[in-house]
């Protein structure tokens, strides 16, 4: 059975930072891809990163590009969200999710099959 434990969340102000993380176990971890996706009050769950089975491919949504890093550690069966100069708009529910069995990622939720309880972040301004 696929365990998607996610953490780091919280309240933070405009411009700070905040680290995600999300710890699986049940499944092969290294071989898989992995994504961050989130949801708004109102609004469709999007997609915001992924990264391949080994962590040589990176994906980001335009919105977050430059300043969210996503990273694995195969080891620790664990995928990270660094989260940097946030934004009130950033505000959402964190959802990490198990993505195709050694693919490259993607940011069409149809590919991810195992979702974690999600993990609350909130900006203010």
């Amino acid at each position: 059975q696929v365990q998607l434990v996610e953490s780091g969340g919280g309240l933070v102000q405009a411009g700070g930072s905040l680290r995600l993380s999300c710890a699986a176990s049940g499944l092969p971890f290294s071989t898989y891809a992995m994504g961050w996706f989130r949801q708004a009050p109102g609004k469709e769950r999007e997609f915001v990163t992924s990264i391949s089975w080994d962590g040589g491919r990176t994906s980001y949504v335009n919105s977050v590009k430059g300043r969210f890093t996503i990273s694995r550690n195969n080891a620790e069966t664990t995928v990270y969200l660094q989260m940097n100069s946030l934004k009130p708009e950033d505000t959402a529910v964190y959802y990490c999710a198990v993505g195709q069995r050694l693919g490259l990622g993607s940011p069409a939720r149809a590919n991810y099959h195992d979702w974690g309880q999600g993990t609350q972040v909130t900006v203010s301004s």
